[in-house]
């Protein structure tokens, strides 16, 4: 059954690698829904998170292609683990003054928090789950959203370090 499914892959921190990885799902046909790259608590490795929609099969075939990639030092597959997953949005809405106070309880309710208000638009900043972010993202409708940019989810396993 085709899902959205995660992947951690732990690299070592040099230049080509992020391409060497996004060139595999590429080439194999496979879609990445969301990419994030970040440092991890060792300088010298980096962990991408990779969200990408496919069946168990698909997504077991992936993980053990880029396993065999140059400079890969592990990858894990989050299908099965409870996980704390969470992902960054910026949304600049047009909003005018007297519509603020409605929109600051609707950030209220959400969590999310203001970042910036300028003449005529506020830009918030909301963190959690892909499904509240989608959830705020879909109230703002009725705002005019000016921008908007989502760093794609993260996630770690919960409990102790695999």
């Amino acid at each position: 059954m085709e899902m959205q499914r995660t992947l951690s892959v732990l690299v070592k921190n040099r230049p080509r690698v992020l391409a060497r990885v996004a060139g595999l799902f590429a080439r194999r046909g496979f879609n990445i829904d969301s990419l994030a790259v970040s440092t991890t608590e060792d300088e010298a490795i980096s962990r991408m998170t990779v969200a990408s929609t496919c069946d168990a099969a698909t997504l077991r075939q992936i993980a053990k292609q880029v396993q065999k990639l140059h400079d890969v030092v592990r990858v894990i597959d989050h299908t099965d683990h409870k996980v704390v997953e969470r992902e960054l949005c910026l949304v600049k809405v047009e909003v005018d003054r007297g519509r603020r106070p409605e929109l600051i309880s609707l950030c209220d309710v959400f969590r999310g928090d203001i970042v910036d208000i300028s003449d005529g638009s506020v830009t918030i900043q909301l963190i959690g789950d892909k499904d509240k972010i989608d959830a705020f993202v879909e109230l703002m409708a009725e705002y005019e959203i000016v921008e908007m940019v989502r760093s794609g989810k993260i996630v770690l396993d919960r409990g102790p370090k695999h």
